[in-house]
């Protein structure tokens, strides 16, 4: 199950991001916003990344306007490891090198076809499990 946050900002893409998840077969579980009246991305994009962490979703994808907001607030969650990605490369190198359990995504920066591409290549790609980036990850859980 993919955990899905926006605020008002990134709230259209989020409805497209999560229909085309589900028309993969992908389920999603939506932890707001309900709807683009203004709110607070922290909220948002906490509530999402809690739902990563615990193990309650196996991914998340989180969205505002320019997707930097809500990716900090995910961050600050111990576990999630949330990459901003703009383009495709970025959305595959994370989860290679990162082993990245979060996605944001500029509403604002990316238009429909790069985020469904963006997304559908981070949530494609499977970590490398190499020893390096293995120690890389412990280094950054430590911090």
């Amino acid at each position: 199950m993919i955990a899905i946050g926006s605020d008002h900002g990134g709230y259209d893409l989020k409805v497209k991001v999560m229909r085309h998840l589900e028309e993969q077969g992908i389920e999603c579980k939506d932890f707001g916003c309900p709807d683009k009246s203004s709110c607070d991305y922290p909220v948002f994009g906490r509530a999402a990344a809690e739902a990563v962490a615990s193990g309650e979703c196996e991914k998340g994808i989180v969205i505002c306007t320019t997707g930097i907001g809500i990716s900090i607030s995910a961050n600050k969650i111990k576990g999630v490891r949330c990459a901003l990605c703009g383009d495709v490369f970025s959305a595959k190198m994370t989860r290679l090198h990162n082993n990245a359990n979060m996605l944001a995504l500029g509403a604002g920066i990316v238009g429909e076809n790069l985020a469904m591409e963006i997304v559908d290549t981070f949530l494609g790609t499977e970590f490398s499990n190499e020893e390096r980036h293995n120690k890389r990850i412990a280094l950054i859980e430590e911090a």
